[in-house]
């Protein structure tokens, strides 16, 4: 009979300690929610990204010679227009535009330390040194060869040049061009013999939303 009180008296005891810890642990875990309590934005799981879209279209080099389908003395008079569009100036001592052939003044592309060095990077092939470019400029040289009456191969070159200097004294160098210079004007010439522009069409934020 003791043996049964002391066995029930034990589990009582027991029973309420596990209460008691049961407690504990509960207002435990409640403060330890309140101060780590983060604040979430129900969008987040929602938001999502298109890396497809809003990227820069570029186009391969366009052929150089290029085939245009126009009389020769009207592309002849285009290209001249088309350069003077774009502020260079022809050379009219050095062209034979009987021949087919115009030849521009050097257009100055790049001045100043600051912009030369990257801006002739694009249009030459600048060789290793430690010259300091302070210039840039190319000479386009266009060729006109008629193919038949309403067919042209256009073949443009690019002499492009830097002023070089090394502390003692400065140069224009001439250097091997890049083949930017003269794909620039072949797509401006194509976009003024045809209406259409060879550069693709970017991205508008219109058709981002879609």
């Amino acid at each position: 009979m003791k043996f049964l009180l002391s066995a029930m008296f034990a589990a009582i005891l027991l029973s309420g300690s596990v209460f008691a810890q049961k407690g504990v642990d509960t207002q435990t875990q409640k403060i330890k929610d309140e101060g780590n309590k983060v604040t979430t934005r129900s969008n987040d799981a929602s938001r999502s990204f298109d890396w497809g879209k809003g990227k820069t279209r570029v186009r391969d080099r366009l052929p150089n010679p290029y085939k245009m389908n126009s009389r020769r003395d009207v592309l002849i008079e285009t290209i001249t227009d088309t350069l003077r569009e774009n502020k260079i100036i022809v050379d009219e001592a050095s062209s034979r535009p009987a021949d087919g052939i115009i030849v521009t003044q050097p257009f100055v592309f790049a001045k100043g330390p600051v912009t030369t060095q990257s801006s002739l990077s694009r249009y030459a092939v600048i060789p290793d040194g430690d010259a300091s470019w302070t210039r840039a400029q190319y000479t386009l040289t266009i060729e006109v060869q008629s193919i038949d009456g309403i067919q042209n191969n256009v073949t443009v070159n690019a002499k492009v040049e830097g002023r070089a200097g090394n502390g003692l004294g400065s140069e224009w160098r001439t250097l091997q061009s890049s083949g930017l210079a003269e794909d620039e004007f072949l797509s401006k010439l194509v976009e003024s013999v045809t209406g259409n522009s060879p550069e693709p069409k970017q991205d508008t934020p219109d058709d981002q939303r879609r």
